[in-house]
């Protein structure tokens, strides 16, 4: 008995620095990369997460944009920084469940180098097409306008590999719609391209195409939630319009290197939580078309796992390689 005692004071002894350490985290400003450019819809979300976040941590949040490679060189930052908990990722879903099957040599292993702290954002993506270049108002006229063109319709995306890509892909193989897919360096272009009437159809995320939904330049025919978006109430669910088993989102979750103290992890994972169930968040979330979101790494975890198989099944589909 004596023995056990001893023992037990001894791991206890051995514990106690690392506990302190946790319990006196964070001590210093954090980062956050954000693996995408300025202004788009993966930027947005992480500021908003980064103001609200430090202010619950107690210690600012400064957002680094590492852009290129489709999201990979902010994402393997993160994957090689240090494992103190100063340095968080946003990464989107391409990040966590894409990109493995776009890149011969990806610079790290989703599920192998990084720990999804929280879901952070979700956001529907919708099927949008210029006002002034096609007639249809629904999906269905929309699909018979396309089949009676000869060489079919032009699908724009922000880039190979992308949800915006595969999405489109999707709608394409699931109507028959012939559709060829032309790729630009960024969403905002491949908006500029459908107003110009150069491209027909995009399946957009969301906040990426509010502006110009609001403005009417673009006509949006569905979204591909499960339910209607606050945001465009009159717009159907693919669902709705004729289109079913069509559920797509565009998501992001929080990020940290392996081997991040799990103390850091859940006091993460906690005030994640925290941060979308304030109301004050989710109205600053709201003219993103972006939901604030906040659940344990395990949730996370398995929401990236989940949809891989059905990412895997597009990239070969479509044929999309990245090197």
């Amino acid at each position: 008995m004596i023995e056990r005692r001893m023992l037990l004071a001894a791991a206890a002894a051995l514990a106690a620095p690392r506990l302190a350490r946790a319990q006196a985290w964070p001590t210093r400003p954090l980062r956050l990369i954000v693996a995408y450019p300025p202004g788009g819809a993966v930027d947005l979300a992480g500021r908003l997460i980064a103001d609200t976040l430090g202010a619950r941590l107690g210690q600012s949040v400064v957002v680094e944009n590492r852009t290129g490679g489709g999201g990979t060189i902010g994402t393997a930052a993160v994957a090689h920084a240090a494992p103190d908990g100063y340095t968080l990722g946003a990464s989107a879903v391409n990040s966590l469940s894409i990109n493995q099957y776009l890149y011969r040599d990806l610079p790290y292993a989703p599920e192998k180098d990084l720990i999804p702290v929280s879901l952070a954002w979700e956001a529907p993506l919708v099927v949008v097409v210029p006002t002034d270049h096609v007639p249809a108002t629904t999906l269905a006229e929309f699909v018979a306008w396309a089949k009676q063109r000869p060489s079919g319709i032009a699908f724009g995306s922000s880039g190979i590999g992308t949800t915006v890509h595969l999405s489109g892909e999707m709608l394409c193989r699931r109507t028959g719609i012939q559709g060829l897919h032309v790729p630009f360096r960024g969403g905002s272009d491949a908006l500029t391209s459908m107003l110009r009437g150069d491209t027909q159809l995009t399946v957009d995320n969301l906040p990426t195409a509010l502006s110009n939904l609001r403005g009417g330049k673009l006509r949006a025919l569905a979204v591909t939630s499960a339910e209607r978006s606050p945001d465009l109430p009159d717009v159907p669910t693919m669902a709705e319009a004729g289109v079913p088993d069509f559920l797509v989102t565009s998501w992001g979750a929080i990020t940290v290197p392996a081997g991040t103290p799990e103390a850091v992890v859940d006091r993460l994972s906690e005030a994640m939580r925290e941060v979308a169930a304030d109301p004050a968040v989710q109205q600053r979330f709201r003219p993103t078309g972006n939901k604030p979101l906040g659940t344990t790494p395990q949730e996370a975890a398995a929401r990236a796992a989940r949809e891989r198989p059905m990412w895997e099944q597009l990239v070969r589909a479509s044929g999309a390689t990245l090197d």
